[in-house]
């Protein structure tokens, strides 16, 4: 049986904490090494999670004997690190945005391709049951034509989490960059096609610092015709997450599925009733990283590409583009 990767983590953070140091290790995987800018903190980090080795270097990192690196720094050190880790040869799973312009995140992708390295983007949910029930039964034609969707991502940013998401515009802040490019995502997944433009509005409801969003609304155009429509936040302390596709003979009603718990539940209504598809919870990180775990040992892709990492920042970055100008704005990807 052949082993786990040897993962080196680079960032000390909390969804590496909650949730991949775990799904490493489930994997049969194995976590060697994490880096922090910070080497106390790093230090800390690596005893409190039963990793061998910290270090302040990416290059030390780098050079630990290791397969792979989970990259999830802040939005503008992605590119960095991953050309680093691509020139040592080393696959990439990377946290999204891949990073803060298209061209940087393109760059990315050529590098780990010319290397021989696979590379992933870490959207989360379309390794989600519910998301998968969704995309399923939108293939088999459960709804007809589909015609409309709609994607309830409204959720209240912990405290924990008040950090540079809703403070460090260099560091590619906002409720955009963050929570629509995971919808950007799973609408590509489970639609089975691309956008090709979105007019958005932005809110700052007050949790935001100066010029960052802390909420949007908006409506995307898909190449069959089909309208999407978006509510993402991080001030909405009560609401419910969801995800809707609406068709010419049935209608899909995924509740309590843009999560990063494996929960929530999908109802088909058509004309011979209601009826509750069959969903088995499954930890959508331990997904991730076995499917990539399977696509370096040449078996697959991961389960989001660096490609599928583009194309989830064009629409997030389209959106954005649309709320300053106050006009559509048109997806482009250079791919």
């Amino acid at each position: 049986m052949a082993r786990g990767l040897r993962w080196g983590i680079v960032g000390a953070t909390t969804i590496a904490r909650e949730w991949m140091i775990g799904a490493i290790r489930e994997s049969g995987g194995e976590v060697v090494s994490v880096m922090s800018s910070d080497a106390e903190r790093g230090k800390a980090y690596a005893k409190q999670n039963g990793i061998p080795h910290s270090t302040k270097s990416l290059s030390t990192l780098l050079g630990k004997d290791i397969d792979a690196v989970y990259i999830a720094t802040t939005n503008e050190k992605h590119k960095a690190q991953t050309l680093a880790a691509a020139k040592a040869g080393i696959h990439v799973l990377c946290e999204k945005p891949l990073a803060l312009k298209l061209s940087d995140a393109r760059q990315m992708v050529a590098a780990c391709k010319a290397a021989g390295v696979v590379m992933g983007t870490n959207h989360h949910l379309r390794n989600a049951a519910t998301i998968r029930a969704l995309r399923d039964a939108v293939a088999s034609g459960k709804v007809g034509k589909a015609l409309y969707a709609r994607v309830f991502h409204a959720v209240y940013l912990p405290p924990h989490l008040q950090g540079w998401r809703i403070k460090d515009a260099r560091a590619g802040s906002g409720v955009v960059m963050d929570i629509t490019v995971h919808d950007a995502d799973t609408l590509r997944f489970v639609l089975g096609e691309e956008p090709v433009s979105v007019t958005a509005y932005t809110q700052q409801g007050g949790m935001g610092g100066a010029g960052i969003e802390d909420g949007v609304m908006g409506v995307v155009r898909f190449e069959s015709g089909l309208l999407a429509q978006f509510h993402d936040a991080f001030t909405t302390q009560y609401a419910t997450t969801g995800f809707e596709v609406h068709g010419t003979e049935g209608s899909l009603i995924g509740t309590n599925c843009m999560t990063q718990k494996p929960v929530g539940e999908v109802v088909l209504r058509n004309a011979s009733g209601e009826h509750k598809l069959d969903v088995t919870p499954e930890n959508l990180y331990l997904r991730s990283v076995t499917a990539f775990q399977n696509a370096v040992r040449g078996k697959g892709q991961p389960a989001a590409t660096g490609e599928d990492g583009i194309r989830s920042m064009a629409l997030a970055l389209a959106a954005l583009r649309s709320a300053r100008t106050g006009r559509e704005a048109l997806v482009e990807t250079g791919l």
